[in-house]
């Protein structure tokens, strides 16, 4: 059954590729051995110069890129970029089962045989040893390894007060601001069709959906995958097919190598941003997510709390077991 969903999956993928139209198309450069960066974005132009570098300093050779009918530049600023091939479409977000469609073409086009990390503008990868160690040093363990996949868990990361306290510079570094994160009361549990692991909590959970914790929005990501043409994304990053690819833990108690996605969602660009999305509706289960923030932004709500942790570093994740270096020394 698994096969055949998968199948589908591509099937759609190849359909949906008639919605992209290419911008500036400069695939050509992409080497045998080159990283690839893969990401759907809507009027992020304030976040995308800080977003580049990140992702450049950590060793991503090539970005490919869907941008979704915006009007901020973000467009015009990503097609002057070297590095980035770029495609634009009109179409629905939601119909393309919020850009799963796009991104499984795009990697089936120009991914086999590399790995490719997929991540929103505003999330950030952190993996063990990340400050002194590259993208392609882990890469390679991994290949060493025979491991195609790697996890990392969404840590929503927030400011101390209201969001909109300090304003966001372009090029900024967000955790600048957005230093907390909380450091327990997250819930996992197994999914058992897919064998992915499902976690959710943090401050999301506790602020946004008190009431419904089991709505709040899922954390567990397998972003970095040495992508092969039959594999495809089912639902966001967060489970992929074949199956096996999700199994980034290990099941009889011992710890695989993970990281985690520095998620700085959290800044003063947070209110218009849940506005457009509610204009728009083009989320998951009629942007119930999005109308649970903007419920509770009209209040100035302080995320930080007095469990909240300051983030340090990498080391600092493990600590706590957010994140592992398994065997990877």
């Amino acid at each position: 059954m698994l096969r055949l969903a998968r199948k589908r999956w591509r099937i759609r993928a190849f359909r949906k590729r008639r919605e992209l139209r290419a911008v500036i198309d400069r695939t050509n450069l992409i080497k045998p051995d080159s990283l690839l960066l893969y990401s759907t974005l809507r009027n992020e132009k304030v976040r995308l110069p800080y977003f580049l570098r990140y992702y450049r300093d950590l060793g991503v050779n090539h970005f490919i890129i869907v941008d979704n009918d915006s009007d901020d530049q973000s467009r015009e600023y990503l097609s002057a970029q070297p590095d980035v091939s770029l495609w634009t479409t009109k179409h629905s977000y939601k119909r393309s089962r919020f850009g799963v469609d796009w991104m499984n073409w795009l990697l089936r086009k120009y991914g086999h045989d590399h790995w490719c990390l997929t991540v929103d503008p505003d999330e950030f990868f952190v993996y063990p040893f990340s400050d002194t160690r590259p993208l392609r040093a882990l890469t390679d363990w991994l290949d060493a390894s025979s491991i195609k996949s790697f996890s990392a868990m969404l840590l929503d990361m927030y400011p101390k007060g209201p969001f909109d306290a300090k304003p966001y510079r372009e090029g900024q570094d967000p955790l600048e601001i957005a230093q907390y994160f909380d450091s327990g009361n997250y819930m996992i549990s197994r999914n058992r069709r897919y064998g992915n692991l499902w976690i959710q909590g943090g401050p999301r959970s506790r602020m946004f959906f008190t009431d419904l914790p089991e709505r709040s929005p899922a954390l567990n990501k397998i972003p970095l995958v040495k992508w092969h043409r039959d594999y495809a994304y089912v639902s966001s990053t967060h489970m992929i097919l074949p199956r096996g690819l999700n199994l980034v833990y290990d099941e009889w108690g011992g710890e695989k190598a993970s990281g985690c996605l520095l998620h700085a969602k959290f800044l003063d660009t947070f209110g218009v941003k849940a506005d457009e999305e509610l204009e728009r509706l083009q989320h998951y289960a009629n942007s119930h997510e999005y109308r649970a923030y903007k419920a509770v932004i009209s209040k100035e709500p302080d995320l930080w709390c007095k469990w909240s942790e300051k983030y340090i570093n990498w080391r600092q994740l493990e600590i706590l077991g957010l994140m592992s270096k398994g065997n990877w020394a």
